[in-house]
């Protein structure tokens, strides 16, 4: 394949062009503007030829290949058309009501029949739940910090009735989220997202990471992905090649070229700041976090995908999700997988001006709605990122607005925050802590997977603040939290 061409676009999606806003090239896919470097693999390029920018290529078929594989984790066992070959094939009932009649019933459970191709299936988690007793127990004791050896010892089951019930547990609370999702989507017409990355086994050094994108004011969950496939086998190609299928597959003899992982050391909020990117720039790929690590205990079954990729498939979610509001806001941590993934997938809104994107860091217990009294404004990192600093009572935050909107510092710094995504992630590895840290299940993160779902419905259901309230109740969608036995019916 000629090395002067850019990636093939899929269904009219080109990822691939200088992300450097100031530059005529920005968003510009044209390739007389740009080289494409692939003398070295660890490092296959676009360099621009105004700016001299250097984004990552990157696959656009195998990040619509993502989209898919996520969405079919996240619909698995939710009642939809099983004919391969219609076009309403995988997509919920819940979700997509108007494709289907309602039929009738089996037994307890509702019955639905296609309108595109008469085929029926059954929702088998509609009827009664006969094992809701047990199951709250089960939750009980999780939710308390019990092992999963105690919990089978106390209610007398073997560790395989416990994982059953446990994944009967995680597609019931999907369904719940299947309709709330759809009612927060519809209901819409702004919205303010706050958005994380970190590694879902923050002592195994596995590589998986996890992708969450909360409502910025209520702390709802809107999104939650994980770089990790137990279905598929690892890829073939040591080095990333972004003109080959299977791209986003990571090989499982990654080498990794990092010298050391970061450490979190007591400096100014600027130091800190300017050795993140210091630290970005050492990868070899910079929109690649695995580039950090020194060695990687790749997963005993299943396969990576490479980071980058569930990144972009995150915001493209997010985006077909909110295509209809008239405004987005999306703050994240410093980290341009994040960054370059949202800039790629909210090009045209970044044109259009109607979304805000900035990176945002800033002290635990900072007061929200402040600004403090004194802005500094530094250009930090080789990318001259135009960022403004505070303090208020010895704490300290930092805004960078990445769709360059100068002159509005005082408006962000009260406005921004991109603690709700930390928050949730980090209540997940408190609460599991004894579970996450397991040493036999460092290279097995499936079988977190069904935890995830168990809890991000608790989280956004049932799970209240110092005044009783959760999350859907602060957005209108619930009138009063759900109960544990409510989540299981």
């Amino acid at each position: 394949m000629p090395t002067e061409k850019l990636p093939l676009a899929a269904k009219g999606l080109q990822l691939n062009f200088c992300k450097t806003l100031a530059c005529d090239n920005f968003g510009n896919s044209d390739e007389q503007h740009y080289l494409v470097q692939r003398t070295n693999p660890k490092r296959p390029a676009l360099v621009c030829r105004k700016c001299g920018a250097f984004p990552p290529l990157i696959n656009n078929n195998e990040v619509l290949n993502e989209l898919s594989r996520q969405r079919t984790v996240q619909s698995h066992s939710l009642p939809s058309c099983n004919n391969s070959t219609c076009d309403h094939f995988g997509l919920d009932v819940l979700t997509h009501r108007e494709l289907y009649h309602a039929f009738g019933y089996s037994g307890d459970r509702q019955r639905y029949r296609c309108k595109a191709c008469a085929s029926t299936f059954v929702d088998k988690w509609s009827g009664e739940n006969q094992k809701s007793l047990i199951q709250q127990k089960i939750l009980g004791f999780l939710f308390t910090g019990y092992s999963v050896r105690e919990i089978c010892r106390r209610l007398h089951i073997n560790p395989k009735t416990f994982y059953d019930h446990i994944n009967q547990i995680a597609n019931r609370c999907r369904r719940h989220m299947s309709l709330f999702d759809t009612r927060l989507q519809h209901d819409r017409t702004e919205i303010q997202l706050a958005s994380n990355a970190t590694s879902l086994q923050p002592l195994s050094n596995n590589g998986v990471f996890w992708y969450t994108t909360a409502e910025m004011n209520s702390g709802y969950v809107i999104a939650q992905h994980i770089n990790y496939s137990e279905c598929d086998t690892p890829g073939i190609q040591l080095d990333h090649d972004p003109f080959y299928d299977n791209a986003q597959f990571l090989s499982n003899s990654f080498i990794s070229e990092a010298n050391s992982q970061p450490v979190e050391t007591e400096q100014s909020i600027f130091k800190r700041v300017d050795n993140k990117y210091q630290e970005i720039l050492a990868r070899a790929n910079v929109e690649d976090p695995l580039g950090n690590y020194v060695t990687l205990n790749y997963p005993s079954k299943g396969a990576l995908i490479r980071p980058p990729y569930t990144s972009y498939a995150h915001f493209l979610e997010i985006q077909q999700a909110f295509s209809h509001c008239d405004s987005i806001e999306i703050y994240m941590p410093q980290e341009p997988m994040l960054r370059s993934a949202a800039m790629s997938v909210f090009l045209q809104r970044i044109k259009d001006n109607s979304i805000d994107l900035l990176y945002v860091t800033q002290d635990p217990m900072f007061p929200t709605e402040q600004s403090g009294e004194k802005i500094d404004i530094h250009l930090v990192g080789w990318w001259r990122d135009r960022w403004a600093f505070t303090e208020v009572n010895g704490l300290h935050k930092g805004i960078c607005h990445l769709n360059d909107a100068e002159k509005n510092e005082i408006y962000w710094l009260k406005r921004a925050s991109a603690t709700k995504a930390q928050e949730y992630q980090n209540r997940f590895y408190t609460q599991f802590t004894s579970l996450v840290d397991e040493p036999r299940r460092k290279l097995r993160p499936a079988s977190l997977l069904p935890l995830l779902d168990i809890f991000r419905a608790w989280h956004n259901l049932c799970h209240q603040d110092k005044l009783g309230t959760t999350p859907a109740q602060k957005l209108g969608l619930i009138s009063k939290p759900i109960t544990l036995a409510e989540l299981l019916s």
